[in-house]
């Protein structure tokens, strides 16, 4: 099998535009082992079969399994890595968010914007040999501001060498998903605030000082044209809303407890932001309303982690987000 006498170095985790699992995968590419017990494997999980590794379970090796040679210890900044995406992926919230990602190789970028009318978005209809109504798309003056968000692994490798991968896994991923709410705190900023900070969305007032039934309706309708299909709101305001009368539906409630999964009278997907200020619930259209930017995935200080094995390793990720069309964003804002 190809995969066994797979050269691996540290070199593999600085190709330009490429990730150490896709030069592996070009390497040792997955459709020739159609047919095969490795069918279903990528590169990585091949090679960490070859090195009988086990990351996983009860029976999982010692983190110095990774160290036992030169080749497989390039395999563990790729570890690190997807123990970190795992966590972020278990605690991201941004996919109900994000309408489009954008991969950038630079830490400069504009997004675009469009802004149609009322007139433009009724189409109406167009005599026949008449010009067609235009609709203006152009770049934004301001750069999207990325932040960089990562954790400092401070641990030597004589103090983890007997633990077992499982356990270190659950380290990584509590880790990914300190990140993932980190970059959920941006996008909420950017929801609000707009890109440079100075553009806040428009708000809807509520009549009290906690939100009823026709708050949400105000801000059901406020958003029109777009759907109201997502909300954010803070624990706070998670208690105020779920004590409206509409929101104790027993329908509502079976499926709450059924699936943990909260949805609004109107049809919003319903999602909990602990660290939205209280006295302010984001509506907006998910289709439309935030783009992510990303200046690759998952960093790791590769060379520390094979050479110095764990001694004071970074791992960061680097995204921005930028608001798409103002429009698509409504904010409740309630209490004194």
């Amino acid at each position: 099998m190809k995969y066994e006498s797979v050269r691996l170095e540290k070199g593999m985790y600085g190709v330009p535009g490429k990730s150490f699992a896709q030069v592996l995968e070009g390497l040792d590419p997955s459709d020739g082992y159609a047919g095969t017990p490795l069918e279903g494997l990528d590169a990585y999980q091949r090679q960490l079969k070859r090195f009988d590794i086990r990351v996983g379970g009860p029976s999982s090796d010692k983190i110095e399994k990774f160290f036992q040679t030169g080749d497989s210890a390039a395999l563990f900044p790729e570890y690190v890595s997807r123990a970190v995406r795992q966590g972020m992926e278990q605690a991201n919230l941004l996919p109900d968010l994000v309408a489009a990602t954008t991969q950038i190789e630079s830490l400069d970028y504009r997004t675009i914007t469009s802004d149609p009318g009322e007139d433009d978005r009724s189409l109406k209809p167009v005599a026949e040999g008449a010009q067609l109504p235009q609709t203006g798309v152009t770049v934004k003056d301001k750069l999207v501001k990325l932040n960089k968000r990562g954790r400092m692994l401070a641990a030597s490798y004589e103090a983890l060498r007997f633990q077992r991968l499982d356990l270190f896994t659950v380290t990584l991923r509590q880790i990914g998903s300190a990140i993932a709410r980190s970059q959920l705190s941006d996008a909420i900023a950017v929801l609000l605030s707009g890109d440079g900070g100075d553009e806040p969305a428009e708000t809807v007032a509520a009549a009290g000082t906690t939100p009823v039934y026709g708050d949400l309706i105000n801000l059901w309708s406020g958003l029109s044209p777009y759907t109201l299909n997502t909300m954010l709101a803070s624990t706070a305001a998670m208690k105020d809303l779920l004590s409206i009368a509409e929101f104790k539906d027993a329908t509502a409630g079976l499926n709450f407890q059924g699936t943990g999964k909260l949805i609004s009278p109107l049809g919003a997907k319903l999602l909990h932001a602990p660290q939205m200020e209280a006295g302010k619930i984001i509506g907006l259209d998910k289709t439309c309303a935030l783009e992510m930017v990303q200046a690759g995935g998952v960093t790791t200080d590769s060379d520390r982690l094979i050479d110095r094995q764990l001694e004071r390793t970074a791992v960061s990720v680097t995204a921005g987000f930028a608001r798409l069309f103002d429009g698509a964003v409504r904010v409740l804002t309630y209490g004194a």
